[in-house]
């Protein structure tokens, strides 16, 4: 057995099998889409699910998406946390967007009448890496795009952005428009907790142009100009406050889709009017946060959102540009690359039994802030394994 199978690492978030494909055989781009992504991610083909229903109209009623979510229910995987959804239309059910009625099941409780709270997301901010098996939820991602370019070049960049330890930017936009602006009273708390992590711009401007590093943006406005003088790095979030972003087909406002069809690889709207509640979109403090865990972006997203009823995600779910990688550099020569929120040990056992029990292999490493890089010797005329643990 090679020693880079005798050593285990922290699981920071969701695998390829970990996702359940979920596609409309009525579409043909559907089907074209969860092909590609099932191949593309190696994901499980027991994990595929197949429907059949109307896909031209934007909003599915919730009679109808009860007898699909049955179907769903009955078709996936026990082990299975999460849904990759393989449309753009429907993207939402009554009053609550797609993807959170799939988390969730369809319940009122996660809607609102215009200016009012919803229930809750148990999955806020939370540590869990097994989302299922901990809340009983699924939280979903919609691989949503005009076009089967659009949409292939998407999942083609989350696929790009694994362990790619990206050095880019998070612009924090502090706009002139009141209405949309309610994030950004938050935005000095979250440069101050993600210091030395990522370089961070809080701007008193509506949008930002002609910039090469983007890695997080997050705005409110009714339109953002200037997309297409950006570049995006594989695995960027971006999202904007807006009333309607998450109408992705039909809204008088900036689509959510615009985001990606720019760059991004993951963003978010709301699909009825949430009012400016904070809690109804993104914080970017946790969705950052999260990232540098080695979550992917289907989990920064969902883990970002308090009142995630009203909102869709869209985006490449298994994205994870900040999961720890481990390398054979060359024959028992091994190197380690992570990201960390904070300081804390790195800490590497042995045993010669999977099972345990663990002793230590080496003198416990200091962890610093943002990117840590180790190395150490580990060949396979070594007997049994090895644990790698930080905190």
């Amino acid at each position: 057995m090679e020693a880079q199978n005798r050593i285990s690492l922290p699981r920071t978030g969701l695998e390829p099998n970990d996702i359940a494909v979920v596609i409309n055989e009525n579409d043909p781009l559907s089907r074209q889409i969860g092909n590609y992504y099932l191949q593309a991610r190696k994901i499980p083909k027991t994990n595929i699910i197949k429907l059949r229903f109307s896909s031209e109209r934007s909003v599915m009623t919730p009679k109808e998406f009860r007898q699909l979510k049955a179907t769903i229910d009955q078709l996936t995987p026990e082990h299975v946390q999460a849904f990759a959804v393989a449309w753009t239309t429907p993207y939402r059910v009554g009053c609550m967007s797609l993807t959170s009625a799939l988390a969730f099941g369809f319940d009122k409780k996660y809607c609102a009448k215009p200016c009012e709270s919803t229930a809750p997301s148990p999955y806020l901010n939370s540590s869990s890496v097994y989302p299922y098996n901990d809340y009983k939820l699924r939280p979903a991602m919609m691989l949503a795009g005009a076009s089967f370019e659009h949409i292939k070049a998407l999942i083609d960049r989350g696929i790009r952005s694994d362990y790619s330890f990206p050095k880019g930017q998070a612009y924090l936009m502090n706009t002139s428009d009141k209405a949309r602006n309610s994030r950004a009273a938050g935005f000095t708390q979250a440069a101050n907790k993600l210091v030395g992590i990522f370089p961070m711009q809080i701007l008193a401007s509506d949008y930002i142009s002609e910039r090469k590093d983007v890695l997080f943006y997050f705005t409110g406005l009714k339109e953002v100009p200037m997309l297409e003088t950006l570049y995006f790095l594989p695995g960027a979030l971006a999202d904007h406050l807006t009333s309607a972003g998450g109408m992705l087909t039909d809204s008088l406002q900036m689509s959510s889709l615009r985001w990606l069809e720019a760059g991004a690889t993951a963003s978010y709207g709301t699909v009825v009017e949430p009012c400016s509640f904070s809690q109804k979109f993104p914080s970017p403090e946790v969705a950052m946060f999260q990232y540098t865990l080695g979550a992917s972006a289907l989990e920064a997203y969902w883990k970002s959102v308090a009142w995630p009823g009203q909102g869709v995600f869209i985006g490449e779910p298994l994205a994870k540009p900040f999961a720890p990688h481990l390398k054979e550099i060359s024959p028992g020569q091994f190197v380690l690359k992570f990201f960390s929120p904070r300081t804390g040990r790195l800490k590497i056992e042995q045993s010669f039994s999977a099972a345990g029990p663990f002793s230590p292999f080496m003198r416990q490493k200091t962890i610093r802030r943002g990117e840590n890089i180790f190395h150490f010797k580990f060949s396979d005329k070594t007997d049994g394994y090895l644990n790698i643990q930080w905190h």
